[in-house]
């Protein structure tokens, strides 16, 4: 039997609780049913509605879920913007540079960018209807010697073999689990939406980035059937928000005011409330994410500032391993031990990165990243690009 190829076993758990039906909780609920293990998905929110985000999709994302679900990658090429040309401009309008994209080429998938609300639905509906249970907000969670308590502000209690925290930056599991405390907040407030509309600058499969010296950024992409995602960045010593909906957008208009087109224009085509106002935050890197019977996944094991878009794609790694981890050792224990060695390192590179990419100036915690993490992150942007990219997953069908 070869390295790569070890003994598989029966799974080492029957029951699995997932916290959060986001992007990551769905694709490792479909990748753990299809190694026969009884998962069931539970969400907080009252239904899964759309959300004002787009998200892109990288040749490493894309081979993970393609593991994970075979043929999605061909469903997902249909319901989203296969990008062929990224534009980088001033905010006067004038263009820097402009940059073909052959990630197809180089590394067999292409450059995909689709809804965040659209990929949702497409993973969701790859599940039975009765595994996502909406309108539970999980309160916190108990280890017994027969496995994991986890407790329901609804007052439903639930027992499983494990439980995996997939619920965002703000992960109620990874509070009870480490105890990191709050967020920390980058140093940037972050608007954006998802907006039918079109404009002569905005070719379809193409991406639009503008910045302007004084630490801002206007993201335009095209997300498929005549949706376009837009993302506004701007540094800020406060984290603080507007108080209304109106006030969000006036807050926008007036930061990007003098911007070359299009950015006045498809924010003022923007309805208000569509326009969601977030801080930009991260958290530093973990050196375990499991423990006993718990561990985390995607943005509550490894939160990103949104710089590299590897957030959601990194999510879908994590989901693919930790699915074939626990086929492929003869007890949790080893199993998890295993999903956070193959892991860890592999994020903390890509969030340094993220970091750095985004102007993050890191404080007193810039010291927690390991050494090597930081050296890898320094690389120069191909050889990075290949080392992320090329990424082999564990022990591929």
């Amino acid at each position: 039997m070869s390295e790569n190829q070890p003994i598989q076993y029966p799974p080492v758990v029957e029951k699995v609780a997932i916290i959060g039906a986001g992007l990551g909780g769905l694709a490792v609920a479909i990748a753990l049913r299809k190694q026969g293990i009884d998962t069931q998905v539970y969400e907080k929110a009252h239904s899964l509605r759309p959300v004002g985000a787009g998200l892109t999709l990288f040749p490493n994302g894309l081979n993970s879920l393609e593991a994970i679900a075979p043929g999605i990658v061909d469903s997902l090429k249909h319901a989203a913007s296969q990008t062929r040309v990224t534009n980088f401009k001033k905010n006067t309008g004038e263009m820097i540079a402009q940059n073909s994209i052959t990630l197809m080429e180089k590394y067999g998938q292409p450059m995909l960018n689709i809804r965040w609300s659209r990929l949702q639905e497409i993973l969701a509906a790859a599940l039975p209807n009765d595994v996502i249970h909406l309108n539970h907000r999980c309160i916190g969670f108990e280890q017994l010697d027969s496995g994991v308590e986890v407790s329901f502000d609804n007052g439903k209690i639930v027992q499983a073999d494990l439980l995996i925290g997939a619920d965002g930056i703000h992960s109620t599991i990874r509070q009870k689990l480490i105890g990191d405390g709050y967020p920390h907040y980058a140093g940037r407030l972050s608007w954006r939406a998802v907006v039918q509309y079109s404009h002569e600058l905005l070719p379809a499969d193409e991406v639009v980035l503008m910045a302007a010296p004084e630490g801002k950024n206007f993201l335009l992409v095209d997300v498929s059937d005549g949706y376009i995602f837009w993302s506004a960045g701007a540094l800020s010593e406060e984290d603080s928000l507007a108080s209304s909906a109106a006030d969000v957008k006036l807050r926008v208009l007036e930061k990007f005011a003098g911007w070359g087109e299009p950015v006045q224009a498809i924010v003022a085509a923007t309805p208000a409330e569509d326009i969601v106002e977030r801080p930009i935050w991260d958290r530093p890197p973990l050196h375990r994410w499991s423990q006993g019977t718990v561990t985390l996944l995607g943005d509550a094991a490894h939160p990103m500032v949104p710089s590299l878009g590897q957030g959601a794609n990194t999510a879908f790694e994590d989901a693919w391993e930790l699915s074939r981890w626990l086929t492929h050792a003869p007890n949790i224990e080893l199993a998890l031990t295993s999903y956070d060695s193959s892991r860890i390192q592999r994020t903390q590179v890509i969030q340094a990165r993220s970091a750095f990419q985004g102007s993050r100036a890191y404080e007193s915690d810039n010291q927690i990243f390991l050494r090597e993490a930081l050296d890898q992150a320094q690389v120069s942007q191909p050889e990075f690009e290949d080392w992320m990219y090329k990424y082999q997953l564990f022990m591929r069908n």
